[in-house]
């Protein structure tokens, strides 16, 4: 079974939902009850849960990065500001924010996430990054671009 981001937001969201009953339960007992003592390890335990739940939504976070799709087109770009490479010596550089990557990224097959989907005229889809998207809107006159979401129904 392949774990995805989407069973670990599960898992927090139980883990907030736990939280959340044993707060309740620990609030229904008075503060003068002998129980209360003993319901101090149970709060105790709902800082614990608390925390879970945030590292759970982290590495769910983490993971959807990690398990992104590459763009792979077979060439690369600056993931701000589009084709505004130049390579010279086997470094690559953006023309509009001089961010340097120390290897030819112009000439291998594009790394970053994909965030879109462009159909073209023809019903043709390609998925692309951010960057490629830049370029694609100047070239392809009257194709539809989809902003993909995440897990969480945000853009990725």
């Amino acid at each position: 079974m392949t774990v995805t981001p989407e069973h670990l937001t599960v898992l927090a969201s139980r883990a907030e939902a736990l939280t959340a009953e044993v707060l309740a339960l620990c609030d229904r007992v008075p503060n003068a009850s002998p129980e209360a003592e003993h319901l101090a390890v149970a709060r105790h335990a709902v800082t614990w849960l608390t925390r879970g739940a945030e590292d759970l939504r982290r590495a769910a976070a983490d993971l959807a990065k990690l398990q992104a799709q590459p763009c792979g087109l077979p060439w690369g770009v600056c993931p701000e500001h589009g084709n505004t490479l130049s390579s010279r010596g086997g470094i690559s550089t953006c023309r509009v924010c001089s961010r340097t990557w120390n290897h030819d990224r112009l000439g291998l097959p594009c790394p970053e996430p994909v965030t879109w989907k462009v159909i073209d005229q023809a019903g043709t889809e390609t998925r692309m990054c951010d960057g490629h998207v830049l370029g694609a809107r100047a070239a392809a006159g009257g194709a539809t671009f989809v902003r993909l979401l995440d897990e969480n129904g945000v853009p990725a």
